[in-house]
């Protein structure tokens, strides 16, 4: 039985309670230690034994894929949400929810970024050109900007977060809000074209590509 069958089972009230508090030690622990951390340190914060962990996740790198799973259902989650803003300020709103996401998870995002389901991350991309389209038809993001600008800001302030870190946590906002000043500007990005749908996929990882 594979790591994914396990998963799509139905879980008894027990099995679900001790999963959730896998999953929430496995972010924690990975906060802390990034993805080199144990199997049996993860259990022993979750409060299960090590077997219980073994039999939902039969090795770590399933564990992994399923936080990464997760994570990208929240962003999305965040980008429907972000939709709602009808004045057109939907976009900036999940760029914020983007930087925060990254910042609590910061130390081992971009290795989550790379066990990211390709179908997960095609259906967020899906929801943050909507939300370029509807910025730029209030006229809050120049009709030039694409995906790949976005993405490259997401890369941005990841950079800025792992280099900051607690020295200075919110350093990422101001990045943000100076890049987005930018892209309201039509022409700003000069002659240089954005990063094609492949060439992001690819950027992604092999799952996404």
């Amino acid at each position: 039985m594979t790591a994914h069958d396990a998963q799509q089972r139905p879980m008894r009230r027990d099995a679900v309670r001790n999963h959730q508090l896998v999953i929430a030690a496995a972010r924690e622990v990975l906060r802390e230690y990034g993805t080199d951390a144990s199997m049996e340190l993860i259990a022993s914060r979750a409060g299960v034994g090590i077997g219980t962990l073994y039999r939902r996740f039969p090795n770590k790198e399933a564990l992994v894929d399923e936080i990464a799973r997760q994570m990208l259902v929240e962003l999305a989650g965040d980008a429907r949400r972000a939709l709602t803003h009808a004045d057109g300020t939907g976009l900036e709103v999940f760029v914020h929810a983007m930087g925060h996401w990254i910042s609590e998870h910061r130390g081992y995002a971009s290795r989550l970024v790379g066990r990211a389901d390709a179908d997960c991350m095609a259906h967020l991309r899906s929801l943050i050109g909507e939300l370029i389209a509807q910025a730029q038809q209030h006229g809050r993001l120049a009709p030039d900007v694409a995906l790949g600008d976005i993405m490259a800001l997401a890369w941005g302030m990841r950079g800025v977060i792992e280099t900051t870190g607690p020295v200075a946590p919110d350093a990422w906002r101001r990045f943000a809000d100076i890049y987005l000043a930018g892209l309201r500007v039509p022409g700003a990005a000069g002659p240089h074209p954005s990063l094609t749908a492949e060439q992001l996929a690819r950027v992604s990882g092999k799952k996404a590509a």
